[in-house]
């Protein structure tokens, strides 16, 4: 038995070998290259570094402080699917500021790659968890078909460039599969919580770039971008600069103000802490104050018609109440005489046939009609605004100016494809508002309808302007897209739950 224990002890187990990342950690946070392989990395680097400066100068600095920065950012963005998403949304807002601060590079390009990044690794864990769930709800079906529509489009024999296609179709394609993104990475109400939060803040953000714009001026970076005769005819408007804040367009921003002010009224009728409610207060004001000083009429239609949505979705007295007064106080700032330019030009949003621009754009919808009917599958994508003047310039849809999401996509897709996108619509819509009277959870229930609302009222904006083509404005739609479906699927989690938690065995209709 001695003898046993004895060759037992002798025994010599092999070392396992570390893995790749076990090796790293041990290298950089153990000993924090203080090591001979520490050593020898460092003075490796250290004489790369000051062969590729002595010979490439600034511009190899610029490159190794891009791939330092690149490389520990993407490793980020795929083995952390909550910092990716939560990046995704601040670069989404703050895309055309860095453009304009000087930050180089194809920004719009950066955007795709991430977004393809976060898709690359949704596709990945869900190969290896094998649950493909999330492609079979309502919406992901409908999406499905609008993306498969827009890719088969690339055959339209009545398209004037195959090319237009290429540059569109990324804009369709990649932005709509951040809904399956934001679908499987939220999974928990703390981060529902704190993606509207972060809306919330980076709003706020926006709002205060606009108040600065207001009272103390452009940047000397922003009167760059605005010395150019078409955007000075745009944005000047009787003697009154309008403002676009940090985003692309006056409407892009104009928009984002408007969104969380829907957001606030659903905070404000929801049972929250009074705190919350009171601050929710301060944004709806701060935002709304913001919009106006972007002098786009066509927001100012949002905040009605999504609280109109509102009271229809949650009616109640306190409810009819707070509608009577929204009402008399928007009645009241429509018919208020007033020299301010800035509420003139919003009292002249409820008064569009006495705008110039309106009627002009009527007339062209009104020209365009019969080529829509006449192309059941369009012109193609890319084939009318900056891309159809970049790849068919002279054409007859080269020239057209759609101004109109709605109008965009029956001109590219055809009226087949308008039918589809409006199903699609109407899909997510109805999902939105059957998950919000489902919910049992009054969290989850405002959240819900907050995002039902969201997604209501940018299909509202989709009609004067193209709401759903800029950033962020394409992000967040299919963020609160999602979210309709997350907050129905964390309150099936949580009642199922409370269910296991009081040992009642629901009855099973066999």
């Amino acid at each position: 038995m001695s003898e046993q224990l004895s060759a037992v002890s002798n025994t010599v187990v092999p070392k396992r070998k570390k893995s790749f990342k076990e090796t790293l950690h041990q290298l950089f946070m153990v000993q924090k290259l203080y090591s001979p392989m520490g050593i020898t990395l460092l003075v490796g680097c250290a004489i790369i570094m000051a062969y590729g400066v002595s010979e490439g100068g600034i511009t190899f600095g610029g490159i190794v402080v891009a791939v330092a920065v690149a490389v520990p950012l993407i490793y980020c963005v795929v083995a952390y699917p909550k910092f990716g998403t939560v990046f995704l949304l601040v670069m989404a807002y703050f895309l055309f500021q860095l453009g304009r601060i000087g930050v180089p590079g194809p920004l719009g390009t950066v955007m795709d790659a991430l977004q393809l990044l976060l898709l690359i690794s949704l596709v990945v864990k869900q190969k290896r968890e094998n649950n493909w769930a999330i492609l079979k709800g309502p919406v992901s079906i409908m999406i499905l078909l609008w993306v498969g529509y827009n890719l088969i489009e690339v055959a339209n024999p009545a398209a004037a460039s195959r090319l237009a296609w290429v540059y569109t179709v990324r804009s369709v394609a990649i932005v709509q599969f951040s809904y399956f993104i934001f679908l499987y990475n939220v999974r928990t109400i703390e981060f529902v919580r704190f993606l509207y939060k972060l809306w919330l803040g980076l709003a706020f953000i926006g709002a205060l770039w606009a108040f600065k714009q207001e009272y103390i001026g452009f940047s000397d970076s922003e009167m760059a971008y605005l010395n150019t005769p078409d955007l000075i005819a745009l944005l000047f408007i009787n003697g009154h600069w309008r403002k676009y804040s940090i985003f692309s367009d006056p409407v892009a921003f104009s928009y984002n103000m408007a969104m969380p002010c829907i957001l606030c009224v659903c905070i404000i009728f929801g049972k929250f802490q009074t705190w919350k409610k009171g601050f929710a207060g301060f944004m709806i004001v701060f935002c709304f104050v913001a919009m106006l000083y972007s002098g786009t009429r066509g927001a100012n239609v949002l905040i009605p018609a999504g609280l109109f949505m509102f009271a229809i979705l949650n009616y109640n007295k306190k409810v009819l109440i707070f509608s009577c007064i929204a009402t008399f106080f928007f009645i009241v700032l429509i018919n208020f005489p007033t020299g301010n330019q800035t509420i003139v030009r919003f009292q002249s949003a409820f008064r569009p046939n006495n705008d110039d621009s309106y009627n002009v754009r009527k007339k062209n919808q009104k020209r365009i009609q019969p080529y829509i009917l006449s192309h059941p599958m369009g012109g193609g994508l890319g084939s009318v605004g900056e891309w159809g003047k970049k790849f068919a310039p002279g054409s007859f849809l080269g020239d057209f100016a759609p101004d109109s999401g709605y109008i965009r996509v029956a001109v590219e897709d055809g009226y087949l494809g308008l039918i589809l996108f409006c199903t699609m619509m109407f899909v997510m819509m109805k999902t939105g508002i059957n998950n919000f009277y489902s919910i049992k959870d009054p969290e989850l229930k405002s959240y819900c309808l907050a995002a039902a609302l969201v997604v209501f009222t940018y299909n509202v904006a989709n009609f004067p302007q193209e709401a759903l083509v800029q950033f962020p404005s394409n992000i967040l739609f299919y963020l609160f897209c999602a979210l309709m479906t997350i907050t129905k699927r964390l309150d099936d989690e949580m009642q199922l739950k409370k269910l296991n938690e009081s040992n009642i065995v629901p009855a099973i209709n066999v």
